[in-house]
C-alpha cells in the first residue's frame, strides 16, 4: 500500500516515518503512537516488508528494529543509505549489531545511524531519538538540495531552518513570515526576551526578494540617545567630540536591504519622534548634517515590552506605534511549547558538540524530563546556552541530569507527567485540524491521522475534548 500522501514542509519537523519491527504489533503500536503525535507513521512487520514500504513512498525518518532476523537490520540500512540518503535512521535494540559497530559505524554501511535506543525505553528517549534522526535528515537535504526526494530548496525555505519548532504557535509564525516576507509591510516582533525575535527578523529578510542585500542589526537598548542617533543616521566629521570623520548610519548602509531595530521601547521621545519621520518617508539627516539621504529599506523592530501599555502610560508615542504596529508577530514563550524542547535541545546539542570536538550522543530520560519541567524564563536563549554548559562540563556520551544547570535540574520532580503534558496540546490541535479539514466528519479525520475511528474517540476522550463546544455551528 501506498503511504500516505503529504506535501514536503521542511519548516515542520514531523515527516514521514516507517517502523520495522519483527514483532508486528510492537509495530503497529509505535506507528499508532507517531500518528497521535503528528508524525504520518507506517508499520512493517519484517524485513521485505519494510524495504517495500522504503520503495513505495518517500520516508523522512525509519525506526528500525536491530534484532531483524537474518542481517535484516544491515539490509535495511545499507538501502537507506545508498537509496534514500537523506532519512534519519533510529536503531531500537542493536544488540545483534554489538559486534560488529565501529565507533558508531556498521560494516559495509556508508554513514552510521542518527540515533541508537535500547529497551526498556520510554517514551521520551524515543520521540527524542526520532526528532534527533528527522533533523539530521532534514540538515542533509538542505545542505544537499536531493532534489529527488525534496522539492528545490529556496532561499526563503534554507533561512526558515533556523527557527525550528512543531508547536502550532511556530506554525503559526512561520505561515506570517512567508505571507508577509516579499511584502514591503513593517513587521513589529513582540516577545519575551530569548524567544528567538532575531533569528524570526532575519528569517523575513532571507525569505525576501532583499536576501541578497544586507540585514543590519541595531540594539538601541545598548545605546544612549546621543550615541543611538550617530549610529542610525550617521554623523559628519567635528559634529561632535571624538567625530574626527565622516561616517554613514545603519540606515545608509541597510539601503536596498534590511535594518532590525531591536528593543524599539527603550527609543527617548526625541528619537521616537526622529524614527517616526523616517518610518514614514525613509528619508534622514546625519548628525551635524543638513543633507537629506533616501533609503529604501525594509524596517523591522522588535520588544519584550508590551508598547500598548506603554502608550497608555506615556512612555512611547501612540502615532509611533500606530506607524510600526503594520504586521505583528508575536512569539511564544518556551514554556508555551515545551514539546519543542526535545528538538531544540538536540539541534543545540549537535552545534555545542561541533565546538567541543568530543562526542555527546544524546540525553538520559531524566535530563530530558527535567528540560521539559523547568519553567525557562530565559526561553530558547537559555536552553542552548544550558545545553552548552552541559556539553562542556560533561564528561559522559549522554546528557545526564548532573550536567544541567541547578535551575534546570531542580525542575525535574515531576518527571513522569512531564512528557504527556507537553504533548496533549499539540495534539489536541491536530485532531482539531484534522476535523475541520474534513469537515468534522470522525470517520474521515481518524483515517488522516493513520489512526480507526475508535483510538480517536479515545483520544478525544483522553484530552477532555469537548467536540459540542468545538464544531461550529451549521
Amino acid at each position: 500500500m501506498t503511504l500516505p500522501s503529504r506535501s514536503t514542509d521542511l519548516h515542520s519537523p514531523r515527516g514521514r516515518v516507517i517502523v520495522i519491527n519483527n514483532d508486528r504489533r510492537k509495530a503497529s503500536s509505535t506507528a499508532q503512537w507517531l500518528c497521535s503525535l503528528g508524525w504520518h507513521a507506517s508499520a512493517a512487520g519484517n524485513t521485505a516488508e519494510g524495504l517495500q514500504l522504503l520503495d513505495r513512498g518517500r520516508c523522512d525518518t525509519c525506526v528500525v528494529d536491530g534484532q531483524l532476523p537474518s542481517g535484516g537490520a544491515e539490509k535495511i540500512l545499507t538501502y537507506l543509505r545508498t537509496k534514500a540518503p537523506a532519512a534519519g535512521i533510529v536503531v531500537v535494540n542493536p544488540l545483534l549489531l554489538k559486534k560488529t559497530v565501529v565507533d558508531g559505524r556498521l560494516p559495509n554501511v556508508p554513514l552510521q545511524a542518527d540515533a541508537w535506543v535500547t529497551t526498556p525505553l520510554g517514551d521520551s528517549e524515543l520521540i527524542a531519538a526520532v526528532e534527533k534522526a528527522f533533523l539530521a535528515g532534514r540538515e542533509r537535504r538542505l545542505a544537499q538540495n536531493l532534489t529527488a526526494q525534496t522539492p528545490a530548496v529556496t532561499p526563503a525555505t534554507a533561512a526558515l531552518g533556523n527557527v525550528l519548532g512543531t508547536h502550532p504557535a511556530i506554525g503559526h509564525v512561520l505561515d506570517i513570515v512567508n505571507r508577509i516576507a516579499n511584502t514591503p509591510a513593517t513587521v513589529l516582533i513582540t516577545g519575551e526576551s530569548g524567544t528567538g525575535k532575531s533569528l524570526v527578523a532575519r528569517a523575513i529578510h532571507q525569505a525576501s526578494a532583499r536576501h541578497a542585500e544586507r540585514f543590519v542589526e541595531v540594539a538601541c537598548g545598548s545605546l544612549s540617545e546621543s550615541l543611538l542617533e550617530s549610529e542610525l543616521f550617521g554623523h559628519l566629521a567635528g559634529s561632535f567630540t571624538g567625530a574626527t570623520a565622516n561616517r554613514d548610519g545603519k540606515f545608509l548602509q541597510a539601503d536596498r536591504g534590511t535594518i532590525f531595530l531591536d528593543e524599539i521601547a527603550t527609543a527617548s521621545a526625541s528619537m521616537q519622534v526622529k524614527l517616526l519621520r523616517v518610518l514614514q518617508d525613509l528619508r534622514f539627516e546625519p548628525v551635524g548634517g543638513s543633507q537629506t539621504h533616501a533609503v529604501d529599506a525594509r524596517i523591522i523592530l522588535a520588544t519584550h515590552e508590551d508598547l500598548q501599555q506603554l502608550v497608555a502610560v506615556g512612555k512611547f508615542r501612540a502615532d509611533l506605534f500606530w506607524r510600526i504596529n503594520v504586521v505583528t508577530i508575536e512569539m511564544p514563550a518556551l514554556r508555551n511549547r515545551a514539546s519543542d524542547i526535545p528538538l531544540l535541545a538536540t539541534h543545540f546539542l549537535a552545534a555545542a558538540v561541533a565546538k567541543a570536538g568530543r562526542r555527546v550522543d544524546g540525553f538520559t530520560a531524566a535530563a530530558l524530563d527535567a528540560m521539559l519541567c523547568h519553567s525557562w524564563p530565559g526561553n530558547v536563549r537559555e536552553l542552548e546556552h544550558a545545553i552548552q554548559r552541559a556539553v562542556f562540563l560533561g564528561g559522559n556520551q549522554l546528557i545526564d541530569v548532573v550536567d544541567l544547570p541547578p535551575a534546570v535540574k531542580a525542575g525535574g520532580h515531576a518527571p513522569a507527567a512531564s512528557l504527556k503534558i507537553a504533548l496533549a496540546d499539540p495534539e489536541r490541535q491536530l485532531i482539531i485540524d484534522a476535523l475541520d479539514r474534513h469537515g468534522w466528519r470522525r470517520d474521515a479525520a481518524a483515517r488522516s491521522l493513520g489512526i480507526n475511528r475508535t483510538t480517536l474517540y479515545k483520544k478525544i476522550k483522553r484530552l477532555g475534548m469537548d467536540l459540542a463546544t468545538l464544531e461550529p455551528a451549521t
